[in-house]
Order: structure tokens, then sequence, then C-alpha cells
């Protein structure tokens, strides 16, 4: 009998005023399942509402971050246009906001691979520190298909317009050197002294005012421009656009089937 693989896992521990927050799909390094995304909003609702936690970790399991969605999940979850603005709006972007809008200060502890949905999550904490090792990118030309309204932002409030277009054209996978130099990182450090690194970050952060940290966060949020939202109108036009193209299908299709996808359109 062939048992499904494990949808992987979302896990909180906490180590005094510090929350980490861990993702873990073994032998997928890390890949996000929708259920992991609800895992995280779930999660973030309780911390947020903790006057315990000071800080919160994200990191995950195994020696990478994370190499985005689940694909595997992408035939079932993203077959229409309707599925994909479900996915997309009310599976991920909740996730990437409660992350965004977490009163606490948020570290992104990165090594292995952070790429995709692995990405957006980084680019969502306030702190990211990444060992030599880590890469970057957001490969999903390769995929057929572009990066969501809500997940772009992300990135592009972190990486700016050239390193954002940089990344989603060529689809380039950075070096952690190449990323800190286009200013996605906040700092590098040796693999072996990322933990340590890390440590001293959130136990440092978790020793400050949680009053000032959180009104530091809000006016920082207040003065950044932020462009004005896509109507839902907009978005389901956007993902009617490109549901069901060539492209998309063959995609998705050739990631699967673990060969070169020969796109068409």
């Amino acid at each position: 009998m062939t048992r499904s693989p494990a949808p992987g896992t979302v896990t909180l521990q906490r180590s005094g005023a510090i929350a980490s927050v861990t993702l873990s799909h073994p032998g997928r390094l890390n890949a996000i399942s929708v259920a992991m995304w609800q895992a995280i909003v779930r999660i973030l609702g309780e911390l947020s509402s903790d006057p315990a936690v000071r800080c919160v970790v994200f990191r995950g399991a195994d020696g990478n971050f994370s190499a985005g969605g689940d694909i595997t999940e992408f035939p079932q979850e993203r077959q229409d246009a309707g599925a994909l603005f479900r996915y997309h709006q009310e599976i991920i972007a909740p996730a990437l906001q409660a992350i965004g809008h977490c009163p606490l200060p948020t570290l992104a502890w990165i090594e292995g691979a952070c790429v995709g949905g692995g990405l957006e999550i980084a680019c969502q904490c306030d702190l990211r520190i990444a060992g030599a090792g880590a890469r970057f990118g957001a490969p999903i030309r390769h995929l057929g298909f572009p990066m969501a309204p809500d997940e772009l932002g992300g990135l592009l409030a972190v990486a700016g317009r050239a390193v954002t277009l940089e990344l989603l054209l060529e689809g380039r996978v950075l070096t952690s050197a190449d990323a800190y130099a286009k200013g996605l990182l906040t700092r590098v450090v040796a693999d072996d002294s990322l933990e340590a690194e890390v440590t001293r970050v959130a136990t440092d952060l978790a020793a400050g005012s949680a009053l000032v940290a959180r009104i530091n966060k809000e006016t920082v949020r207040r003065l950044t421009p932020a462009a004005a939202p896509f109507s839902e109108a907009e978005l389901r036009a956007f993902y009617a656009a490109w549901s069901d193209s060539a492209d998309h299908r063959e995609g998705v299709n050739a990631f699967l089937e673990k060969r070169r996808p020969n796109f068409t359109v």
C-alpha cells in the first residue's frame, strides 16, 4: 500500500520570551502546503496576543528555510481561475499579512534554500540573517506563471524594483553574498556561526521594550508609501488571464515530471 506524503507541519516552540516557528516538510525542502500556510495564520494570531512573547523567529527544519509552495498540490489546489484566487488570496496572502503585521519583532533564520514562498515569508520578517551557504530566488518563470500581487508586494518592498525584476524575469537564484549586496538581507554570517548569531539577536530583541518595538514598526508602516490595493475585480482578472494558459499547465507538469518545460505562449 502506497502512503500519501505527509503534508508538512509548522511547529511552535517557546524559550522564555522568544517564540520559534519552524517550517518542516521532510523530503520537500520544507515546501509549504496549504495546511502549513493556514497554520502560520493560526500561530501568528496566538503569538501576537501573548504578552509573554517578545520576539518571533522563523526558520526551516533540516538545513533549509523553504523551497516555496508545495507544487505537488497545484493540480488540485490551483486548477482554475477560482481556485487560483482562493489559493493566493485566501491561503497565502493572509499568512504573509499575519507575519508582516505582527506587532512583535520578527527574525528570519535562513539556511539552505529560501526561494519562492520561502523568500516571500522571509521578506515579511523585520530582519533576515542568513548563513553564507543559503540561496535565494523566485524562479517561478520556469513554472509558467507570475507572482501574485500580495506576494510580489513584500518582495518589492524589500528588494526594490530593479532586483525584483531581475529575480522574476531572469529566474536567478542568488548566493547569500549577492542577496546581501542587493539589499535582501540584514546580514550574512558563516554557516557554523548562524545559530549563535540568531540567538544573540533574538535575545537582544526580546530584551527590548515591546511597546517601543510595536510603535516603531507601526510608524515605519505608516511612513512607507503603499500602492493602492487591487480590487477584487482586478485580482480575478489577473488570475483568469493565466489560469488556463498552456504555459501554466506545461510548467507545473514539467516540474512534476522532472523535465524541462517547453513553453509556447
